[in-house]
């Protein structure tokens, strides 16, 4: 049996979870609706119990209906990026479709790549400021008492394979909060 959601840091989690949300946002709004329906159709007015338990209902149906709007506006990996860069992903720690967002400003991220304390990621967006996203994930990092990792931020496709490969090839340990590297990054991501 296929899975319903695709987990977070997974190639397609971001298209998943707009489809998801889609389907969840409509479900809440079409039971709020057909329970204040009922109601109207059984008592003959909206005045009944019926009534108050769609307008609670609809409080579900809204907050669903945001995190939509939110995904809605998110890009995740393209295929033809996704395609050049799945041969890393079982000799590094690699993440697909994390969107990272601040007070400011969002850092749409397609794929980032974790080995020792190296942590370099790659958008395929032009509006997104690759110095600013990389400050703005060591800030988080520092502030959640990780020290010690490097963070880069690339926009360019060749840039940011050199790099990997470069990391493939260089012998360092393991951080010693590599898990919670992990977790604060699916933690602070959308």
């Amino acid at each position: 049996m296929r899975n319903l959601l695709v987990p977070k840091g997974s190639f397609g989690y971001l298209n998943n979870r707009k489809k998801y949300t889609a389907l969840r946002t409509l479900i809440f709004f079409l039971l709020s609706g057909g329970l204040y329906v009922m109601g109207i159709l059984t008592t003959g007015s909206n005045k009944n119990l019926l009534t108050i338990v769609a307008v609670l209902g609809c409080l579900p149906a809204c907050k669903s209906a945001v995190n939509f709007i939110l995904f809605l506006r998110a890009r995740g990996c393209s295929s033809a990026l996704h395609d050049r860069l799945s041969s890393y992903d079982d000799v590094l720690t690699v993440f697909y479709d994390m969107y990272f967002t601040s007070y400011q400003k969002n850092y749409p991220l397609s794929h980032m790549a974790l080995k020792g304390s190296m942590l370099c990621g790659m958008t395929e967006q032009p509006s997104c400021d690759c110095q600013e996203a990389g400050k703005h994930l060591e800030q988080m990092l520092t502030q959640e008492g990780i020290k010690n990792v490097t963070v880069h931020i690339f926009s360019q496709e060749d840039k940011y394979i050199d790099r990997l490969s470069r990391m493939l090839n260089m012998q360092v340990e393991e951080h010693k909060d590599r898990e919670g590297i992990v977790n604060l990054l699916y933690n602070i991501s959308i």
